[in-house]
C-alpha cells in the first residue's frame, strides 16, 4: 500500500442535476435514489478549509459533469456560478488517499 499525496473530492449529482440530465437522455431516467456513483477529484494533500477548494475549482468540476452528459455547451446553464453548483451537487472530501494497487498509478491529461 502506499499514501498517495492527493486529498480529495467527491462530488454527487442532486436532483436538479438529474432533472437538466434526464433531458438529454431517453432510455435512462435517474433519481436521487438510485444511489449513483459520485465522481472523485484528487485535491492538494493538506488544506484546513475546503470552501476555497470548492471555489477554485467547481468550474472544471461543473463542466465535466455537464460534458458528461451533452458537449452541447448551448443547452448547459447560462451562468456556472458556484452556487448553482451546490444546487446540483453535493460535496464530499478527505485528505487521506491510500492505494492499495501494486502497478504504478497513470496519468492522462483531459480537458
Amino acid at each position: 500500500m502506499n499514501i498517495v499525496n492527493r486529498g480529495f473530492l467527491v462530488i454527487r449529482p442532486k436532483k436538479d442535476f438529474l432533472d437538466w440530465s434526464n433531458q438529454y437522455n431517453e432510455d435512462i431516467q435517474y433519481t436521487e435514489e438510485d444511489d449513483l456513483e459520485g465522481t472523485n477529484f484528487l485535491i492538494e494533500e493538506d488544506f484546513f478549509d475546503i470552501e476555497p477548494i470548492v471555489e477554485k475549482h467547481f468550474k472544471k468540476m461543473f463542466t465535466h459533469e455537464l460534458e458528461m452528459v451533452t458537449e452541447d455547451e448551448s443547452v448547459w446553464p447560462e451562468k456556472l456560478t458556484l452556487e448553482l453548483f451546490l444546487n446540483w451537487f453535493t460535496v464530499d472530501y478527505g485528505a487521506l488517499v491510500i492505494d492499495l494497487e501494486k502497478t504504478d498509478l497513470k496519468r492522462e491529461k483531459i480537458d
